[in-house]
């Protein structure tokens, strides 16, 4: 077992003098649960403080002390009650916690405020799942999407009340006077690191589209697998495809997208791609940060939604992913491209798995699979094949044997299944083409070119 690092540092910066005074590799965790009796999602607050304590060990962060508190009406400088504030800061220094993960989305000047309190760094959940995905991220692509998104989250944390951030800087050249602020300066620099940024990214959108477009020229559907964070998305993928992808039982273990070519039982190949996972609350600015890879969900031919059922709140977590693609542009309209995939199925007690498997064979979008023993597999790679005949046929084109280009096309724009040499010299090719590219190679090829039925498979040479 290797060394346990150390904790990252928390990416957010407090004022001069408010400096946490406990370790900040030690952390206490609050769920801050509404009283309006109207949970969300039909979860429970323990089960919501279990996740944020999941997102804290994600980074390594030992847990000091947790707990829930009941929260009536926010406030608007602490959004918890005097009374809670003082009891938490009895505990932080009690566990001499340098670090207090705040379940709920705070205000500057909340933050500000509990960090004056407690004396300690506070984090809430955007910012947590921030420094998540800026420890996870691995390719260019995946860190400028991070960096973004944090530097948009900490320009909103930049208040005036920060005492360092008052001082005046002096002008330049011969304006003089007393120049900006260091807010001001401070602002000013993340927004043009936010420009230098989004160019980048943009040009990281152009490029994944011209990927985008070259695969569409290879004539591999995609499949991409969705999902809460820790479904088993990546040891599914790691199942199918025989790679190597990080898959532990923790949120967010993989970030950055894996694409894989596999096989359909009856040979049809297609690309698999691994996708980050979502999860409850997801901050809109890593949404939008994370669009770039997200669209290639959007232009996925099957959608695998897979889900833990074996979790308590399976329902509540899927629900957490629809919506989600929901603000993605993957609404019921266009549903039919999904398939759900009930993973764990080897977590479940025997009667419960009874009760899964006659509910998943009454749905034909369903299927129960373990993707840690194999079970379901071979008929979830079927309900794939099954979705993507839908839209694609078997067609045979007869060349001369000389026909190069016309052989070329065939295998740069179809899905070649079988080439056979015919006594006469030409050569017959059987292959696989949706509607939008059959009529192309009508077009080209006119009438050497016939659907394959039983009836011509039949036929004699």
């Amino acid at each position: 077992m290797s060394a346990r690092k150390p904790a990252r540092k928390a990416a957010v910066t407090i004022g001069e003098g408010d400096g946490p005074s406990g370790n900040t590799g030690v952390a206490v965790v609050i769920h801050v649960e509404p009283k309006s009796g109207t949970a969300e999602n039909a979860r429970s607050a323990q089960s919501r403080l279990d996740e944020a304590l999941g997102l804290t060990r994600a980074i390594r962060l030992m847990v000091a002390h947790s707990l829930i508190v009941p929260l009536a009406a926010p406030k608007p400088a602490t959004l918890i009650g005097s009374g809670k504030v003082d009891e938490i800061a009895a505990i932080v220094a009690e566990q001499d916690a340098g670090l207090v993960i705040v379940n709920a989305q705070l205000s500057p000047i909340q933050q500000r405020n509990l960090e004056r309190a407690w004396k300690a760094k506070v984090l809430d959940r955007t910012g947590l799942i921030l420094e998540i995905f800026g420890e996870r991220a691995s390719t260019r692509e995946g860190t400028l999407q991070v960096e973004l998104a944090h530097l948009r989250y900490q320009k909103s944390r930049l208040v005036r009340s920060w005492t360092h951030l008052e001082r005046q800087r002096g002008g330049f050249g011969f304006l003089g006077g007393p120049g900006e602020s260091q807010i001001e300066a401070d602002r000013r620099l993340i927004q043009e690191r936010i420009a230098r940024l989004e160019k980048q990214l943009a040009d990281v959108v152009k490029t994944r589209g011209l990927h985008r477009a070259g695969r569409s020229r290879v004539p591999y559907p995609v499949v991409a697998l969705v999902g809460y964070t820790n479904a088993g998305k990546s040891t599914l993928f790691n199942r199918l495809t025989n790679a190597k992808v990080l898959a532990k039982d923790m949120l967010f273990a993989t970030l950055d997208p894996t694409m894989r070519v596999i096989e359909l039982p009856h040979g049809r190949k297609i690309i698999l791609s691994d996708t980050v996972g979502f999860i409850s609350d997801l901050p809109t600015a890593l949404i939008a940060a994370f669009r770039a890879t997200l669209e290639e969900v959007l232009a996925a031919d099957v959608i695998l939604h897979v889900r833990d059922v074996s979790h308590p709140e399976t329902e509540a977590q899927a629900q957490d992913v629809l919506t989600v693609l929901e603000e993605l542009g993957i609404g019921e309209a266009n549903r039919e491209h999904l398939l759900e995939v009930w993973n764990k199925a080897d977590l479940l007690e025997p009667l419960e798995y009874a009760q899964r498997e006659a509910s998943a064979g009454r749905r034909p979008d369903c299927v129960l699979v373990s993707s840690v023993d194999g079970t379901g597999l071979d008929d979830l790679l079927l309900r794939v094949e099954k979705r993507l005949g839908r839209t694609a046929d078997l067609y045979s084109v007869t060349l001369e044997g000389s026909d190069g280009k016309g052989l070329a096309w065939l295998h740069r724009r179809c899905e070649v299944i079988s080439r056979r040499d015919l006594k006469n010299g030409n050569m017959r090719i059987e292959v696989r083409m949706d509607a939008d590219r059959a009529g192309q190679a009508k077009a080209l090829f006119g009438r050497a070119m016939k659907k394959v039925t039983a009836q011509s498979l039949a036929a004699p040479e």
